[in-house]
């Protein structure tokens, strides 16, 4: 596995800080500016990107696109707007229903359909299981954690979208550092199990740091400083590591497939932790409240990225075969297995 400090880490850093440049000038410039952007992506990709020659893909099933787009629609509608409908409210309830009964139609959907939005023989490989699940998990936490960092900078502490932008910076400024320098060098030692796990518990004690020294005063260097270079320290372990587990185990014929699953699940993973985030935070109506719902959104945040330190330290990590009896040829002594 390579590991490089690549596009998706540069824009990390420079994301919160020019997005705080944009809001300054007008909210509007934040959707204007992925006009030309989106236009640049498509020239680039319609002059550089190879033609291969009888590649005839069938397209996927629309069905399977349209239960789980649905599916996680309904979950986000239902978390978010739980707290002001009711949690019992027949359009909470219903909503959530309806998430519940698309996501389990579109699993039915691609253990059986023949040609299913998302390839069911892609999670016979142990490594890509392990990858996309901790994506899903990682990547809530992640959601959680930027958002609530911009809410209480600019909610609480009333400061403005520039300086809430310049706040954030030094948390993405380590994830090309840990990423190229710290997980590129360890992975290929350790396994890529071992240094997920490290990652994401990392990542979880930045944010119980932000727990346990949040105050309503404005306090950066003691409050959210140190949480902010150890969720990025976190980010710079887990994320490179994960997304390069899953592509390199795929296949030549199913990587463009592979590597868009891991990154759709990344996606649905930053909606849900949102959603959960706002549904934790609710609606708090003095400042002793507000300071308890985000101590517990930061808990929330910390509990999520664990699991997802677990379930890639259970799946990811290497497995010691066992030694040789006499007659066998040797087998190499630890591997991950990939299936």
């Amino acid at each position: 596995m390579r590991f490089a400090p690549g596009p998706q880490c540069i824009a990390a850093v420079l994301g919160p800080v020019v997005g705080g440049l944009l809001v300054g000038g007008s909210w509007r410039w934040v959707f204007f500016v992925n006009v030309p952007i989106g236009l640049l992506a498509l020239a680039a990709g319609w002059r550089r990107l190879p033609h291969v020659p009888r590649q005839v893909v069938p397209a996927p099933s629309p069905i399977g696109a349209l239960l789980i787009t649905g599916g996680v629609g309904a979950l986000s509608l239902g978390l978010v707007n739980g707290g002001a409908w009711g949690w019992t409210s027949a359009r909470t309830v219903g909503a959530l229903a309806l998430a519940v009964t698309a996501l389990t139609l579109f699993a039915a959907h691609c253990a059986r359909a023949r040609n299913p939005l998302i390839d069911r023989a892609l999670f016979r490989l142990r490594p890509f299981t392990g990858a996309s699940a901790v994506a899903l998990l990682f990547s809530a936490a992640f959601g959680g954690m930027l958002l609530s960092r911009v809410l209480w900078a600019q909610d609480v502490w009333h400061w403005s979208a520039l300086t809430t932008g310049l706040s954030i910076a030094p948390g993405p400024m380590m994830v090309p550092l840990f990423s190229f320098l710290v997980a590129g060098r360890l992975t290929p030692r350790l396994g890529p199990g071992p240094v997920i796990a490290a990652g994401s518990t990392i990542f979880a004690v930045g944010a119980a740091w932000w727990a346990l020294a949040v105050g309503l005063a404005p306090d950066y260097v003691g409050e959210m400083l140190g949480g902010m270079l150890l969720t990025g320290i976190g980010v710079g372990l887990t994320l490179p590591t994960l997304m390069a587990t899953g592509a390199s185990s795929l296949p030549p014929h199913a990587f463009a497939t592979g590597s868009a699953v891991v990154n759709m699940l990344r996606q649905i993973g930053l909606a849900v932790g949102v959603a959960l985030l706002i549904a934790v935070l609710g609606s708090p109506r003095s400042p002793a409240a507000t300071l308890t719902v985000y101590q517990r959104g930061w808990i929330v945040t910390a509990a999520i990225s664990l699991a997802g330190g677990m379930v890639g330290l259970a799946l990811l990590t290497a497995r010691r075969q066992r030694l040789p009896v006499s007659g066998e040829s040797a087998a190499p002594a630890t591997s991950v297995s990939s299936v």
